[in-house]
């Protein structure tokens, strides 16, 4: 099936407001690539360091409206001109190969690497936890700040016989790792069976399957969690307070991110009811919220 790929460029400091932007308007996913020739050269590990100009390839439905796109998004991102942004048509196999000429094994925190499904991690790789991933269409690879950030959260965790939730789960990425990293059981809660998808090929490809459970919002019963991961967006996050307070046991610890600098505030004055030891971590424009369920 043929793909819409909409391409623009920008500046490393607007990036993270381009990408959001992009999946505002229903990308189905988004690459990042050096818009002129500054290469990358021996980053530390975990480190997902930008370029200078960024070239921003995003994928939509064939038939997506080109001119309503650009319109929307000129509003979205005043600095960008309409003629900066560039439409082709792009088959699978053509989006399939560029990402995994893009995608390179990563570390985050100690001992979590996320690896391409195609590239074989060492023989000896000590007490290394190495997780297998082909997103496909579904967002979460560990390049975007947000997911780096929950990564490197649940590689810091106890999580040894725990049940995770994770919710708006994409890739699945982060239930899977939280189960290589000692789960007993995860759930991924998503409303696009498109992710629920890759979630579970992703889950089998790692040998976790059995211990996955995955839910679209609707079909989860909110019975209380041992530890709760949500990495989506900071007016969703906003909506669903009450609901992860519900999925929430008792002192259990929560990682919240998708949000960008400058919407914590609002978000940790809305989660205090029901969460304490609120902390923030940030990334480039990312920030993460941790904290534990209040004892009632």
């Amino acid at each position: 099936m043929p793909f819409l790929e909409l391409s623009l460029v920008t500046r490393a400091d607007r990036q993270p407001r381009a990408e959001s932007a992009l999946e505002d308007l229903g990308a189905q996913a988004v690459t990042l690539l050096d818009a002129e020739d500054h290469p990358i050269l021996e980053p530390a590990p975990g480190e997902t360091p930008l370029w200078p100009l960024i070239r921003l390839q995003a994928l939509f439905d064939a038939g997506a409206d080109r001119r309503g796109l650009a319109l929307a998004l000129c509003e979205l991102l005043p600095d960008l001109a309409p003629d900066g942004i560039e439409f082709r048509e792009v088959a699978d196999q053509d989006w399939e190969r560029a990402w995994m000429d893009q995608f390179r094994p990563m570390r985050f925190g100690r001992r979590l690497w996320i690896y391409p499904w195609n590239v074989e991690p060492p023989a000896d790789a000590g007490d290394a936890v190495i997780v297998r991933l082909d997103p496909g269409l579904a967002f979460g690879t560990g390049t975007h700040p947000t997911t780096a950030l929950c990564l490197a959260w649940l590689d810091g965790a106890d999580l040894a016989g725990k049940t995770v939730l994770d919710y708006g789960c994409g890739s699945g990425v982060l239930a899977i790792a939280a189960l290589k990293l000692g789960a007993a059981r995860a759930i991924g809660v998503d409303n696009d069976p498109q992710a629920l998808t890759a979630s579970r090929d992703n889950a089998e490809r790692n040998g976790v399957a059995a211990r996955l459970e995955l839910r679209l919002p609707d079909a989860h019963d909110d019975a209380p969690a041992d530890v709760l991961v949500a990495n989506i967006l900071a007016g969703p996050l906003a909506e669903l307070a009450p609901r992860f307070a519900a999925c929430a046991k008792a002192g259990a610890p929560i990682a919240l991110s998708g949000i960008l600098r400058g919407q914590e505030d609002e978000l940790l004055a809305r989660y205090a009811e029901w969460f304490e030891d609120l902390e923030i971590t940030t990334r480039e424009d990312w920030v993460r919220i941790a904290g534990t369920r209040k004892c009632d």
